[in-house]
């Protein structure tokens, strides 16, 4: 036996280079596919940061395309003395809104801190730098850099803006934009946003939803315009003897080439707002946000031909964009045949709305009706339409009333709805006032009868329709002619001799 094991020893010893090796390359091929299978989990969590990364700005773009929308609606309804300054306005409100809201805005709407259950309370004057990240509770699921997140969430701001001077367009005094348009992108919108957006009571606590911003984005810049209406008056010509006046825009074309862009714009509006592309939700909030446009549209096409016996090309437009206002709260949370449900009655809502409210008050692109009514609708059909597993896949609130038989989320919506629009019409009323008292809000009657491009800007938006311009055919009154090449003269027609009149 002892022989043996001596034997067997002395084999091992001269097989123990070979052992080795054979060992070696046992334990290689054990840590291998390990390595292998970490770097493919570490490549595919970057490759989810950056799929996030691209959603969320692409969409942002999107959303921030949507100022060219909200500035051909309002160039189509205005009168064409007045269309200059809406491009001039347009473009100032989202320059100063970008500095305000990069301040202070985001940090009240999304930090941490602070009296957290009211507003935010950190992130101001934020620096970014390649994938850095901030205490943004709400949105700390999105894997997106923090830059990412801060532009999607401005351009929504800078989207509320716009419309609150839908109300107050061709009577404003451009000094206003400015005067009102930085606080409300510092400090209104963000307590707002705060709220639904980023974590505060009526979101975290009572469980209010809204998706993309029926309330925040919509109701909020529509309420900021009423106040600011009810202080500025109607235009001059509006209302005479006790009636309401159409004051017509001048180019309805450009109006529904507005509601285009706005429509596509919504696709990153709705969409983007999952802050993610790799749980794939997007895609379906895509096909609820589309159906309700297109609900709406046909529902206000066949509401004020029900009524006027005419297919109102305004209506139509204003019809697509009331729906994609109501769907915005709960696109995240229903259902297609919801979402049809949902768009339809938001265009009958505007219908009725425009001819309503126009016997009192001056709206001239019905920016009341289709973002102030259809955002409360918008808001309230989430207490009724919400899938109870959307609702938790989402994580805010519960099922809407006819899945769960339950008014306890249309409760909580019907708050939202209320405290939004007291807090807005609050500020803005007080802020508009002082703005009043101090540098005015309305131009003089004479620079509003001669249009606001020249009185403001000293250019009118359409040179050639009110004034001679070089190379056109207009001249002053002594101008002996009109055209400086004589037309040809017609075969068989007696000449003029040089120096002749035309």
């Amino acid at each position: 036996m002892s022989t043996r094991s001596s034997d067997l020893r002395t084999a091992l010893m001269k097989r123990k280079p070979v052992l080795v090796i054979a060992g070696g390359f046992a334990l290689l091929a054990a840590i291998i596919p390990i390595a292998v299978l970490a770097d493919d989990q570490t490549a595919t969590q970057a490759a989810g940061v950056a799929a996030d990364t691209v959603w969320v700005i692409v969409t942002g773009c999107f959303v921030m395309f949507m100022q060219a929308g909200f500035a051909m609606l309002e160039v189509g309804f205005s009168r064409m003395k007045n269309v200059g300054t809406v491009v001039a306005k347009v473009v100032t409100n989202l320059s100063v809104s970008s500095i305000a809201y990069w301040a202070v805005g985001f940090g009240f709407a999304f930090g941490a801190g602070g009296i957290f259950a009211v507003i935010g309370g950190s992130g101001f004057f934020p620096t970014f730098s390649p994938g850095s990240q901030m205490n943004l509770p709400a949105i700390a699921a999105s894997t997106a850099p923090a830059a990412a997140k801060w532009f999607f969430e401005f351009v929504f701001c800078a989207v509320s803006l716009a419309i609150v001077w839908g109300t107050m367009i061709e009577r404003t005094k451009f000094i206003v934009y400015i005067l009102f348009g930085i606080p409300f992108a510092a400090f209104i919108y963000p307590l707002i946003s705060h709220q639904l957006f980023g974590g505060g009571f009526l979101m975290a606590t009572l469980g209010s939803q809204d998706f993309a911003g029926s309330t925040v984005v919509h109701l909020t810049g529509a309420t900021a315009g009423l106040a600011g209406l009810l202080l500025l008056g109607p235009r001059i010509g509006k209302y005479e003897k006790g009636r309401s006046n159409a004051i017509p825009g001048h180019n309805m074309p450009l109006a529904q080439l507005g509601v285009l862009i706005l429509w596509f714009g919504w696709f990153g509006f709705n969409p983007g707002s999952t802050l993610n592309a790799t749980n794939l939700h997007f895609a379906d909030i895509v096909v609820v946000t589309n159906l309700a446009a297109a609900a709406g549209a046909v529902a206000a096409l066949a509401t004020i031909y029900f009524i006027t016996k005419t297919m109102d090309v305004g209506m139509i437009g204003n019809g697509a964009i009331a729906a994609l206002v109501a769907i915005t709260a709960p696109s995240g949370y229903v259902e297609p045949w919801a979402a049809i449900v949902i768009g339809a009655v938001a265009g009958v809502i505007v219908v009725v709305g425009v001819l309503v409210l126009d016997k009192v008050l001056d709206d001239p692109v019905g920016a009341l009706p289709a973002h102030g009514l259809a955002g409360i609708w918008g808001t309230l059909s989430c207490g009724l339409f919400t899938v109870p597993a959307l609702a938790k896949f989402n994580g805010v609130g519960h099922g809407g009333l006819f899945y769960t038989g339950s008014f306890n989320q249309l409760g909580a919506q019907a708050i939202a709805v209320a405290v939004a629009f007291t807090t807005v019409f609050v500020l803005s009323y007080a802020l508009f006032w002082v703005i009043k008292r101090t540098v005015g809000l309305r131009v003089s009657a004479r620079e509003e009868m001669e249009g606001l491009d020249i009185s403001e800007h000293g250019m009118w938006g359409y040179p050639e329709s009110f004034m001679p311009v070089p190379g056109g055919v207009y001249r002053p009154a002594d101008t002996p002619t009109v055209n400086a090449h004589p037309a040809p003269e017609p075969v068989g027609a007696p000449g003029r001799t040089e120096g002749s009149a035309a």
